[in-house]
């Protein structure tokens, strides 16, 4: 097993990829390899990626989509933000000859590239687009609770209002399927036990520290998760588990088809999450989920894990003038940021969640996630056990 010196102290690194012993609930085996390159290796097996097994199976999983809906004026449903994944998953679905409605969660800190994005893919590809905007004075009270509770999760609003809009949609229009542009080999898994989010942990922070009822933001509770899984059968299909996928192969077709727009980078295309990945990750928490993508990269072949490395550690430079958008949109004087910054540091197990629930009904999950009707994703990180960081 490798060591490297990180800030002064030296660290066990897995001889595969550059995950080292800050990753969560990470173990390594006897050569050295860590449990979530293992956990990739066991993935790419069950849903054959890239090989003839995964191209079977999303055979099937598109044949099925399409004897659904038929008669229906879609036959599924698919998230998009702008950015290279879900905007590249609407070019397949159309190859595909699927019926796609895309449909945008907008919680009003998109950046003007990816709204344009958005725009010029739906139009060229001639796809019908459904936006729900949330009240931005409403969501700005949600963001600040979360910086006021000196929490990771800055962002997990969006990404759980983002579930409850796709499946309430797929419902209003009577679909089932719901497709999600999302690659384990090309962007890795959360590790265990990081970055969690669900229903009630966004609730129990606001509660607690925003000034502002929630009326517009599209909350998922943990019996409509259960209604949308369990009632109306809806299926969460993640493509790209099953076939070959490159991003970088993905932002030239977009780019020639479509004259898409890269933005700079993964989880950039939103100035929430930029501001969470560039800023209130590194600087408050010490976190860089740069390497996701980095140790992804290394264990596809992309890049030389000795590059990966040194890419790693070159540290990450926020844009003060995000910094200044943040402070001014949330009402954030500079003192009273100075004081979010040195505040004390909370986690998710502070606050009400779902977790015991999940853990409890792990058999259910693992069943539902076996059918397609929770991701398996969603099994993994969150119906086990975890480790508190020490």
């Amino acid at each position: 097993m490798n060591a490297l010196s990180f800030n002064g102290a030296v660290e066990k690194i897995c001889s595969r990829c550059i995950y080292d012993d800050r990753i969560s609930n990470i173990s390594y085996d006897d050569h050295g390899v860590c449990n979530y390159c293992h956990q990739v290796e066991k993935l790419t097996d069950e849903f054959g990626t890239g090989m003839v097994k995964g191209d079977q199976l999303l055979a099937k999983i598109v044949e099925d989509i399409k004897r659904d809906g038929k008669n229906k004026k879609y036959d599924c449903v698919i998230g998009v933000s702008g950015g290279t994944d879900s905007s590249y998953l609407l070019i397949k679905a159309k190859e595909w000859k699927l019926r796609p409605l895309a449909v945008h969660y907008d919680n009003t800190w998109n950046s003007a590239v990816a709204t344009m994005n958005i725009g010029k893919v739906t139009s060229a590809l001639d796809i019908d687009l459904f936006t729900h905007v949330v009240d931005n004075k409403e969501v700005d009270d949600i963001k600040k609770s979360f910086l006021l509770a000196g929490v990771a999760e800055f962002d997990a609003d969006t990404d759980i209002a983002f579930v409850q809009v796709l499946r309430s949609t797929a419902a209003r229009y009577g679909v089932r399927y719901i497709l999600e542009g999302h690659s384990f080999v090309a962007e890795g898994l959360s590790p265990v036990g990081s970055n969690y989010l669900d229903g009630a942990y966004v609730a129990s922070i606001h509660d607690r520290f925003g000034t502002k009822k929630r009326e517009t933001f599209p909350n998922l509770t943990f019996f409509q998760f259960m209604k949308w899984a369990l009632v109306y059968r809806q299926k969460f299909i993640r493509p790209f588990w099953y076939m070959s996928y490159s991003k970088e192969a993905a932002r030239q077709e977009l780019i020639e088809k479509t004259g898409w727009k890269y933005y700079g980078g993964h989880h950039l295309e939103n100035r929430a999450s930029t501001f969470a990945h560039t800023v209130w990750l590194p600087q408050r928490f010490n976190t860089d989920y740069r390497n996701l993508t980095l140790a992804a990269d290394v264990r596809r072949g992309a890049i030389d894990r000795d590059e990966a490395m040194k890419r790693y550690r070159q540290p990450v430079m926020p844009d003060p003038e995000l910094i200044t958008y943040v402070k001014k949109r949330l009402n954030i004087s500079d003192e009273q940021y100075l004081q979010i910054m040195a505040g004390p540091i909370r986690t998710w197990r502070d606050f009400k969640t779902y977790k015991k629930r999940f853990e409890r009904l792990r058999p259910l999950f693992f069943a539902l996630a076996k059918s397609n009707l929770v991701p398996m994703s969603f099994y993994l990180k969150y119906c086990f056990p975890t480790k508190a960081p020490t």
